[in-house]
C-alpha cells in the first residue's frame, strides 16, 4: 500500500511522528512524506525532523510566504502533480492547517481516498482559518480519525456516517509520551535559572490573540499580574508584532 502523508507546519510534524515510526514497521506500507513548506523556517520545520528521528520528506514542495489563498492554492498545483507521479493509495493529511486542506482538496479531486487525522475537533468559531480547513477537509474524506469522543459526536451531527470514523486517539498525547525521557534530560531549567514549579510557560501566536496591538498588550499585561516568571518562546509574527507595538520592553524584567 502507498500511503502518501502530507504536512507542512510544526504541530503537523509533531503529530504524525507516531503514525510514521508505525508506518516504518510495516513492511506492506510504502511511506510517501510530502512536505508543502507551509513552515520554511529552520526552526519551525527541519529541525523536528531531527530530534523526532524522523526520515526526510520525499518531496518538499517549498510553497515559502503568501496570503492564505495564494499558498493553499500553490500547494494544490504542487500535489496534484506529485499525486499524479508517485500515485499513492491514501492520502493521509493531519491537523487543520493550509497543507491539511490542500492536501484534501487535491487527492479527492483526483479520486484519491483521503484519510484525516484530528477530524472533528471544532471551535465553532468561523472566523478561524483552522476551523475552515478541518470541516472542508473532513467533509472531503474516507477515512475520520477522531482523537477524541466529543469530535466523533461533532462528525456524526454533521452527517458524517458512522463507518468512516473511527475513535483512535490523540497522536499529540503519543508524540509528548515517546519524547518525555527526551525532555526529561533537558538543562533548559538550570539554563534559565529556574525551578520546577516557580514559573509558567507561554505561547502565543495566534492571528486573533496578535495582530491587533490592543488585544497583545492586553494579553501581555494580563500575564505580568501574574507573581510568576512567565518563559516565553516567541514565535516570529508574534515578536514582529510585539517590536511594532513597543512592548518588548516593557515585558523584558519579567518575562525570559
Amino acid at each position: 500500500m502507498k500511503l502518501m502523508l502530507v504536512i507542512g507546519a510544526r504541530p503537523q510534524i509533531i503529530k504524525s511522528a507516531p503514525i510514521i515510526h508505525q508506518a516504518l514497521k510495516k513492511s506492506e506500507i510504502e511511506l510517501q512524506i510530502i512536505h508543502t513548506g507551509q513552515h520554511y523556517d529552520f526552526e519551525m520545520s527541519k529541525i523536528f525532523f531531527g530530534e523526532l528521528d524522523l526520515p526526510d520528506p520525499l518531496v518538499n514542495l517549498g510553497v515559502g510566504s503568501g496570503t492564505h489563498a495564494f499558498r493553499t492554492g500553490k500547494m494544490m498545483v504542487g500535489l496534484e502533480k506529485t499525486i499524479e507521479k508517485l500515485k499513492p493509495d491514501l492520502v493521509l493529511v493531519p491537523g487543520d492547517t493550509n497543507s491539511t486542506l490542500a492536501g484534501a482538496l487535491a487527492a479527492v479531486k483526483l479520486k484519491v481516498p483521503v484519510a484525516h487525522v484530528e477530524a472533528g475537533a471544532r471551535s465553532y468559531d468561523m472566523r478561524m482559518p483552522e476551523e475552515i480547513n478541518g470541516r472542508l477537509t473532513d467533509h472531503c474524506s474516507s477515512l475520520l480519525f477522531a482523537p477524541t469522543k466529543n469530535c466523533a459526536r461533532n462528525l456524526g451531527s454533521e452527517g458524517i456516517p458512522k463507518h468512516r470514523i473511527r475513535l483512535s486517539g490523540d497522536t499529540m498525547y503519543d508524540a509528548l509520551l515517546q519524547h518525555m525521557p527526551i525532555a526529561a534530560r533537558s538543562d533548559i531549567l538550570k539554563k534559565l535559572d529556574l525551578e520546577s514549579d516557580q514559573y509558567a510557560a507561554l505561547t502565543l501566536h495566534r492571528p486573533e490573540n496578535v495582530d491587533t496591538a490592543k488585544t497583545l498588550r492586553d494579553i501581555m499585561r494580563a500575564m505580568m499580574m501574574k507573581e510568576l516568571i512567565i518563559v516565553f518562546p516567541v514565535h516570529p509574527r508574534t515578536r514582529k508584532q510585539m517590536a511594532t507595538s513597543k512592548l518588548t520592553k516593557q515585558i523584558e524584567p519579567q518575562i525570559t
